[in-house]
């Protein structure tokens, strides 16, 4: 900028083209090759076994999907995606600990809705026991939703 606040413009004929970007040229062969190496690579990669009691355990994840059908009877949507359940723990005995809160102390499923819980946790193959610890601290907040819930429910 000059003194005056303008900008200094300078006036060109031409301007000098750029150089291109270069690629290699690959042979069809060696392009099949390239790929065929990554895909065998990928489907060759096992998943790596998790122990039965960390989080992301298949025991644990059956668990969630099971809880996953259970639907308050308020609210069209699963009270996994409705932010009931606080944690799902697998023990190395394959025991279940399912914490979980309710949308208020009075719910009017404050005395069936931890007993499906149990059950249904329970009834998953391959789970020795199932326990539910019903916890009001933190209280629940519809915060603790999942997307999934709130476009459910038209939050979003």
């Amino acid at each position: 900028m000059n003194d005056q606040g303008k900008i200094a413009t300078v006036e060109v004929d031409k301007v000098a083209t750029p150089p291109r970007a270069r690629v290699d040229e690959e042979t069809p062969t060696a392009k099949l090759t390239r790929k065929r190496d990554y895909l065998e690579g990928f489907l060759a990669k096992k998943p790596e076994a998790s122990p039965m009691g960390e989080a992301g355990s298949e025991l644990q994840q059956a668990v969630i999907d099971a809880l996953k059908e259970i639907y308050d009877p308020e609210i069209p949507v699963n009270i996994y995606d409705l932010g009931l359940i606080y944690g799902v723990e697998v023990l190395p005995d394959a025991d279940v600990i399912v914490n979980m809160t309710l949308t208020t102390p009075n719910c009017p499923v404050a005395e069936s809705m931890p007993g499906e819980v149990e059950l249904r946790a329970g009834s998953v193959p391959g789970v020795r026991d199932a326990e539910v610890v019903l916890v009001w601290d933190p209280p629940w907040d519809p915060a603790k939703m999942s997307d999934e819930a709130r476009l459910e429910l038209g939050m979003l």
